[in-house]
């Protein structure tokens, strides 16, 4: 766990890098090959009949730190192998064989395969990433697929194209030869393929190996996509103003003149006929929640995942996470959240205890385990159903015992530490009105926007209509091959998600204790967090209209890992919203 921890948390800049000689081997490792559309159905990259010279896992002795069992790469399903390449520094290869192979009619079913799903390969020059395309195929119909006379061609040159920054490697990319490619539509016969690569080194002086990432983040995004970053949160920061000038009319005009008349109130005799709306349920108003027990729990998750998010967050932006560093953002946020259940055990245990709850033991097991229970259960189909298909995706077992061991040793201790301490610290829940014995009944409910499903769903459109701008290219960023770097905007939609959802519920309770209605708690924990329902509800239109993904293994991934996103957005906005109440 310490090296995992060594490698998530490492400071974005404080890596030398390795100082070449002349002509010193320089390491290539393959990677995965998978198609295009479906990022997260990945396989090894020998598992196509490529120059295999006896591979082997890769050690990271190159600096990339991926050797790691519990690294980053294996979360993002990265297996990296050393590769036949023969390069090193500073030579230029016009052009050199690496293999003669006869590819059988198996093999050459295999390569057509991969092109026709369009398989991208990748490979690493210390912590570059290089991409490029197992073939492609001419005279294919978009619609109807392959046609008589399309031909389907493999590219087995490939034009290796490194930069230097005086003796380290600062830039690394990978280009295919269309006029090298071979035919392998025929898939009935052998055919001998010679594999070949070349090398080209270029001089950038201009380029320092501390930005050697600056090519990947500059081309993440097209420029325009920050204007409308920066719309977006004008929006939100907009919808937030009216918000706030509403609650601040409702407070004032209203609340203002009747909050002292109401605090010491005693319940006489005909007080309540005279009176209408909230002030009538003064006696109910602190009636504790049904489901004690399971309501204290979902705050104290909510409360851990939010102080999660926001952590992780600002690690990101003070760069104590590297950004660009595939599955560290991943890895990370595992440690923060183990870190955080101190958080998650002491708000749901002092809340419980403030209720009058007894079976602290019995709180403190679901508060551990309500948000990692139903991860678990996503994890083992979607992990089942990867090495089905033999995906690199499948977490190995090594990994999988660090990450159990991390919820045994670190995150359930750290939540029973929390919630004795805050069992032992909480106080007497001082209410500023006496709550009578006996409930007062609940008036109809009057016209359909005064339904609670109608209210929830409105909760939560508010507030997802805020973000689903930056949802867009967060959901491309996971789901896709761009990289997110813009953490500052994210803090700030974050930031006015959590103001938007606390008014909002805050504006929503109120009318509803206007009604007569106090049964308040479940409601406020419900409005803030129906905004995950959103979110899962997007996701669907996201996969079928804004994306080519398809299969079952990317199903799986995309609409159950979406399904524990969601959950944990309405923990999160669900505590949120209750608080703000």
């Amino acid at each position: 766990a310490s090296a995992n921890l060594s490698c998530a948390l490492e400071p974005v800049h404080h890596k030398p890098g390795h100082n070449y000689k002349s002509h010193e081997s320089v390491h290539v490792t393959v990677n995965k090959v998978g198609p295009f559309s479906n990022p997260h159905e990945t396989y090894r990259y020998y598992s196509l009949p490529f120059c295999n010279a006896s591979p082997s896992t890769f050690d990271g002795q190159d600096g990339s730190e991926d050797g790691v069992i519990v690294g980053g790469g294996n979360l993002a399903g990265d297996r990296k192998e050393t590769s036949p390449y023969d390069i090193t520094f500073g030579d230029q290869v016009p052009w050199r064989q690496l293999c003669q192979s006869t590819l059988t009619p198996s093999d050459l079913l295999a390569f057509k395969d991969a092109v026709h799903n369009d398989y991208y390969f990748e490979f690493y020059v210390e912590d570059l990433p290089m991409w490029g395309y197992v073939g492609e195929i001419a005279g294919e119909d978009l619609i109807l697929g392959e046609m008589e006379g399309s031909r389907t061609y493999l590219f087995p040159h490939l034009h290796f194209k490194l930069g230097v920054n005086g003796d380290k490697i600062v830039s690394a990319s990978i280009f295919t030869q269309s006029h090298r490619k071979v035919d392998i539509t025929d898939t009935s016969q052998e055919i001998d393929v010679t594999f070949s690569y070349s090398v080209e080194w270029i001089n950038e002086a201009n380029l320092k190996y501390s930005n050697r990432m600056s090519r990947y983040v500059d081309s993440a995004f097209l420029p325009d996509s920050l204007e409308i970053h920066w719309l977006s949160i004008i929006n939100s920061f907009v919808l937030v103003l009216l918000l706030t000038t509403f609650l601040s009319v409702i407070l004032i005009r209203i609340l203002k003149n009747d909050f002292s008349k109401y605090m010491d109130l005693d319940e006489e005799i005909g007080t309540e006929e005279e009176e209408t709306g909230w002030k009538l349920i003064h006696g109910d108003v602190f009636r504790f929640p049904q489901n004690k027990i399971l309501f204290a729990s979902c705050q104290g998750a909510g409360a851990q995942l939010t102080c999660a998010c926001f952590l992780l967050l600002v690690t990101a932006l003070l760069g104590v996470v590297s950004i660009t560093k595939r599955g560290s953002l991943l890895t990370a946020m595992i440690i923060i959240y183990c870190l955080t259940s101190f958080v998650g055990g002491y708000v749901s245990a002092k809340l419980y205890k403030q209720m009058g709850g007894t079976s602290w033991v019995n709180n403190i097991v679901l508060t551990s385990l309500l948000f990692p229970a139903p991860l678990t259960a996503i994890f083992m189909w979607v992990n089942s159903v990867a090495i089905a298909h033999k995906s690199t995706s499948a977490l190995p077992f090594g990994t999988i015992l660090i990450l159990l061991s991390l919820f045994i040793f670190i995150s359930f201790p750290s939540t029973v530490v929390g919630g004795i301490l805050g069992r032992n610290l909480a106080k007497d829940f001082n209410a500023p009105t006496r709550t009578k014995k006996l409930a007062r009944g609940i008036p109809p409910q009057g016209p359909w926007y005064n339904n609670p499903l109608v209210q929830t769903l409105f909760a939560g459109f508010l507030p997802f209509s805020a973000i689903y701008i930056e949802l867009h290219y967060i959901f491309a960023s996971v789901w896709g091959h761009k990289i997110y770097t813009l953490f500052g905007i994210l803090f700030l939609a974050l930031a006015m998600l959590t103001v938007v959802t606390s008014f909002i519920t805050i504006s929503l309770i109120y009318f509803q204790l206007a009604r007569e209605d106090h049964r308040w708690w479940w409601r406020s924990f419900f409005n803030g967090g129906s905004t995950g329902l959103f979110i899962y509800a997007y996701s669907f239109f996201y996969y079928y209209q804004k994306s080519n993904m398809d299969g079952l293994l990317q199903g799986s991934f995309f609409f159950g890992y979406m399904a524990i996103v969601s959950f944990a957005s309405f923990l999160m906005l669900g505590f949120i919203g209750w608080f703000g109440t």
